[in-house]
């Protein structure tokens, strides 16, 4: 066993599941985070255990041929990417292998099997300023300064930029504007130990398709009254008003600055009193502009608010959504069921070519979002429920099963597709079953974890389905997550 503070030179044999470098010495493993695969490093051991310990990358020896320098100066001490030391060839490698491997090692599939059916990854082209979305948390630095940034890894301690390589290039024009401006006002950023302060974060949309920004602040105060001040060009926007005075004396002229930003559409405050790690609140108070902006994907057009769910990175969501309609093989006659529907995205892509669509959503504004979508595009075969997918399904498929001998012709019974895209933990287990027992021709499972994935598909294949294809999509350049769509057939195969 090794001991903490240890410096020991290593070569990098391999990735971990967080991208950390995998070497030994005399039998102990050692991960070190921002190590590339075929480096020699030198490593402090900072936690050691038995058989293994977490080390600090203190210098790189000799370079791996997969190591680039990073184009983000802070990516090391920054949580958001993992992998920007890793030449782009070799980050996509490392996905295919690592959904591989999950599904090889936890689904229990045979190698020789998976190597059968899987697909080669979709990359980037440009695997820069992909991000539609940003959330710029807002507090001090140890000189007592106003700083924006993003939060190191596995803490809350702020690392200063107004600059992100995966978000788009209006970010740091904006962020220069609202810390320039807090500072010129005295306006203060909220303080996480004593819940005081105003300014928690700044959170930035934009529509990759129709150029509209949107700006929301976090804000800590609580709501007394309604004042209506005056906006940009004449226009009356109302604010929340309370302990906030210094917010809103100051909100024409920070409008003002902003407005200077092309495509800027809709500038909001969400309250926030909560001593929560949850970002958002629930209530939104549009100051200026729109409610929503607009962006289209696979030729429909979605409205977004401060709280829709809505892919980040608009390009390869395209890209998935068009690889998993290639596998529901709709023709227009098929009734498809969408589970985890959000705000309807796959579900009314796959309505321009089915025949009867539904969606299930656990969040009530994602199915009235996803219900408005539909309208705005012209669609009216597609039907939404608010509720479990593992409540509501099941609940459906008694309710249907009843009524067969009805007269019911039993189509939503036995759908032709089922569509999951569940969150990080995966799908339910009593959805599952109810799946199998709904028997579609075709499951297409979209996944953000293949852990997860690996788990739920040997379930589907002990249910009687195969896995007909698999393949990565890289929704995440520079970052250890990879989405994953699969195709299950009822035809006969060996999982082994």
């Amino acid at each position: 066993m090794k001991n903490k503070g240890d410096i020991l030179e290593v070569q990098i044999t391999d990735i971990g599941n967080d991208g950390e470098g995998i070497g030994k010495v005399d039998g102990y493993t050692l991960f070190i985070k921002d190590a590339v695969i075929g480096d020699v490093v030198k490593a402090k051991i900072m936690k050691a255990k038995k058989n293994y310990a977490y080390a600090h990358l203190e210098e790189v020896v000799k370079s791996s041929e997969f190591r680039v320098e990073a184009k983000c100066p802070i990516a090391r001490q920054c949580g958001g990417c993992q992998l920007q030391n890793m030449s782009y060839d070799k980050e996509l490698e490392y996905k295919q292998s690592k959904v591989r491997n999950n599904i090889i090692r936890l689904g229990g599939f045979d190698p020789e099997f998976v190597d059968g059916v899987m697909k080669p990854i979709i990359g980037m082209e440009n695997p820069w300023e992909y991000r539609n979305k940003a959330q710029f948390p807002v507090g001090y630095n140890k000189e007592g300064k106003i700083v924006t940034g993003f939060y190191a890894g596995r803490t809350h301690s702020i690392i200063p930029t107004t600059t992100c390589h995966i978000g788009v290039k209006e970010n740091e024009k904006i962020m220069e504007i609202v810390r320039s401006h807090m500072e010129e006002n005295h306006i203060l950023p909220y303080n996480e130990e004593t819940g005081k302060g105003l300014m928690r974060h700044v959170l930035i949309r934009k529509g990759f398709t129709s150029g509209e920004i949107m700006v929301c602040f976090v804000i800590n105060y609580k709501q007394d009254k309604k004042a209506t001040v005056s906006g940009t060009q004449g226009v009356e926007h109302k604010v929340a008003s309370g302990d906030a005075n210094e917010f809103i004396r100051g909100q024409k002229d920070l409008i003002d600055k902003l407005l200077v930003v092309k495509g800027m559409s809709s500038i909001s405050v969400s309250i926030n009193t909560e001593k929560t790690n949850v970002i958002m609140g629930l209530e939104i108070h549009t100051i200026y502009g729109k409610d929503t902006i607009r962006d289209t994907l696979c030729g429909l057009e979605f409205e977004i608010s401060p709280l829709s769910f809505f892919q980040v990175n608009p390009v390869q969501t395209k890209k998935l959504y068009e690889q998993a309609i290639e596998y529901a093989a709709l023709t227009g006659k098929e009734t498809v069921w969408d589970l985890y529907c959000g705000i309807g995205t796959i579900t009314l892509s796959m309505a321009k070519a089915a025949g009867r669509v539904y969606g299930i959503e656990v969040i009530p504004e994602a199915i009235e979002d996803a219900k408005r979508n539909a309208q705005r595009n012209g669609i009216t075969n597609a039907e939404f429920y608010c509720g479990k997918a593992e409540v509501v399904l099941p609940d459906f498929y008694d309710k249907k099963r009843k009524t067969i001998s009805g007269g019911d012709d039993g189509s939503s019974l036995h759908p032709d597709v089922i569509v999951v895209d569940p969150p990080r933990k995966g799908c339910d287990e009593k959805c599952l079953e109810t799946m199998i027992k709904m028997a579609p021709e075709r499951i297409v499972y979209v996944s953000c974890d293949s852990a997860t994935l690996a788990r739920d598909l040997r379930i589907l294949a002990d249910g009687g389905y195969h896995i007909a294809a698999i393949r990565p999509c890289d929704m995440f350049p520079w970052t250890v997550h990879v989405e994953t769509v699969v195709l299950l057939t009822k035809t006969s195969g060996s999982e082994g």
